[in-house]
């Protein structure tokens, strides 16, 4: 299919490269358009992927000083505070996605399609890793009757990479946010003070400290699953391969305990790794929405409205893809000592399979 250049804005950036990347692997026709405010580093990274071209971005311009150049979708890596790549797609009517800005920081982005809400498909893209917690946790929500709790246990190992954005967001979000959203008893409230701290298993079993964290996973699970008692806490320190004497990993741990559809206790508990941390994940998960968005998915492209990445992404599809990228799901043996448990692999193996 003929498609306009695709935008990614903090395009040079290391999430920018592994989303690039993605892209290029999966469609290696699709023109790409790098945007950054360092040219010569955007156009290093457009070199390395081949069939793009590299622009400066000026987030004070309503063209974001692109002219009338082409775009077939905008992706923007970084927060953008003046909502720019988001008016700009609007004024293309092209479709839009961000993964930076938290729960509290929704209302501009709410509020820019909400005035405009048939301009353009809209992704607030601040789910973990883009996919890689939230289609897991929906797959494995499928083997239940009612879900009554979802645990979410994110493990960033110290020395994995942070670009200056994703460091940037990261602060911000664990810092400066004193409070963060959980799902408790049905009712949404936040966590602070000494509730914002808890623990965790990581995949070897090595308990570790946390603080609580809200990204958009917590609403999306919530509402698509109706568990009433959802959380999300994230660890940073030394990873369960690192652990081994191994190169570092990327963990999310998800555990979801309930009634199977015989009303029967049921648990499961699995992590989604991948050997080379954070990055290759998150630029899987922003390339799978952009296919979602332009069509190169196969499908028709995405209409206008406004939505989460899980409610995009093809759970089967993705999980082929993850298998591709060296990511992983391991079973592990659930924390509670009642209910049966479901293999998480075999759920997986299936829908991959079917795709």
């Amino acid at each position: 299919m003929s498609l306009n250049p695709i935008l990614l804005v903090g395009g040079s950036g290391i999430v920018g490269e592994h989303t690039a990347r993605s892209l290029r692997n999966a469609h290696p026709d699709v023109p790409l358009l790098i945007g950054g405010r360092d040219l010569d580093k955007a156009q290093r990274v457009a070199d390395s992927v081949g069939h793009a071209d590299s622009i400066a971005i000026d987030l004070s311009a309503g063209d974001l000083g692109i002219g009338d150049r082409p775009v077939g979708a905008v992706a923007v890596l970084f927060t953008d505070q003046r909502v720019a790549g988001l008016r700009f797609a609007q004024s293309r009517g092209v479709p839009y996605v961000n993964i930076s800005p938290g729960i509290i920081e929704l209302g501009p982005e709410v509020a820019a399609y909400i005035h405009r809400p048939d301009a353009s498909a809209v992704v607030l893209g601040t789910e973990w890793l883009v996919g890689a917690t939230s289609v897991p946790a929906l797959a494995a929500a499928t083997a239940f009757g009612h879900v009554e709790d979802i645990r979410i246990g994110a493990l960033l190992d110290e020395d994995d990479a942070f670009g200056p954005a994703a460091e940037a967001d990261l602060e911000r979000q664990t810092k400066v946010m004193a409070a963060a959203l959980e799902r408790r008893g049905g009712a949404f409230v936040w966590r602070t003070g000494d509730a914002t701290s808890s623990r965790f298993r990581a995949v070897d079993g090595t308990e570790m400290e946390a603080s609580a964290l809200s990204p958009n996973d917590l609403l999306g699970l919530s509402m698509a699953t109706g568990a009433p008692n959802v959380r999300f806490d994230l660890a940073i320190g030394v990873s369960s391969s690192r652990r081994r004497g191994e190169p570092l990993s990327a963990e999310i741990l998800i555990e979801l305990s309930g009634t199977d559809p015989e009303g029967n206790p049921l648990e499961m508990r699995f992590s989604v790794v991948h050997p080379a941390g954070q990055m290759p994940l998150t630029g899987l998960g922003v390339a799978m929405v952009l296919e979602s968005l332009t069509g190169l998915a196969g499908e028709a492209p995405t209409p206008p409205g406004l939505y989460f990445p899980c409610q995009l992404l093809d759970a089967g599809t993705y999980f082929a893809r993850l298998q591709q990228v060296g990511g992983s799901i391991v079973d592990l043996e659930p924390d509670g000592k009642s209910g049966k448990a479901v293999s998480m692999e075999h759920i997986v193996a299936n829908l991959r399979s079917a795709a």
